[in-house]
């Protein structure tokens, strides 16, 4: 493929998937400037190995995914060794008022989101992020599985687990009430 085609491509992709990949992190994340970097870094770090992407081993979509996990992962990581990295704003694009108002209200839409994914706590971590894939950010199993990098055989096990799990977890809470 030639420069401009692979510039195409990537457009395309970014195009499609760049409301998705931010709803990932708005699930994250209350902080506008946060949720607009890593989106940001997930699209540089794409971007930069868009050369190996084998559309053969799964969907962009899958493929990004995988590349915004390791995003946050990386942020967590950081985040940990200097808590105060996040309320610094050295080095960052300010965003101007539309963009903080879009992003918030990105966030806010994510309020049921974070919810769950606080109900979702409580699985083991590849269950919770199988389930998030899947039932919030709309991928297909064996895209999640791609994304996840487990068989796509063991996603549809771990769904089926997570799924039971939070079924027991729901009818606790209204046996409770």
């Amino acid at each position: 493929m030639r420069d401009h085609e692979v510039l195409a491509a990537f457009e395309r992709i970014y195009r499609a998937d760049v409301g998705a990949i931010t709803r990932f992190f708005a699930r994250r994340c209350t902080e506008p400037q946060l949720v607009a970097d890593l989106t940001a870094d997930t699209f540089v770090r794409a971007m930069t190995s868009f050369a190996t992407f084998d559309a053969s081993k799964g969907t962009a979509t899958s493929w990004l995914y995988g590349i915004a996990r390791r995003t946050f992962a990386a942020h967590l990581e950081r985040s940990a060794r200097t808590r105060d990295l996040v309320r610094k704003a050295g080095g960052r694009r300010e965003l101007d008022t539309d963009e903080l108002a879009e992003l918030e209200a990105r966030i806010d839409a994510e309020r049921p989101g974070r919810a769950l994914l606080e109900r979702l706590a409580e699985l083991p971590a590849l269950e919770r992020e199988a389930v998030e894939l899947v039932h919030l950010c709309g991928l297909a199993p064996k895209e999640a599985a791609d994304a996840l990098g487990v068989p796509r055989g063991a996603m549809r096990t771990r769904l089926y687990r997570a799924m039971a799990r939070l079924r027991r977890v729901v009818e606790d809470e209204v046996e409770a009430r």
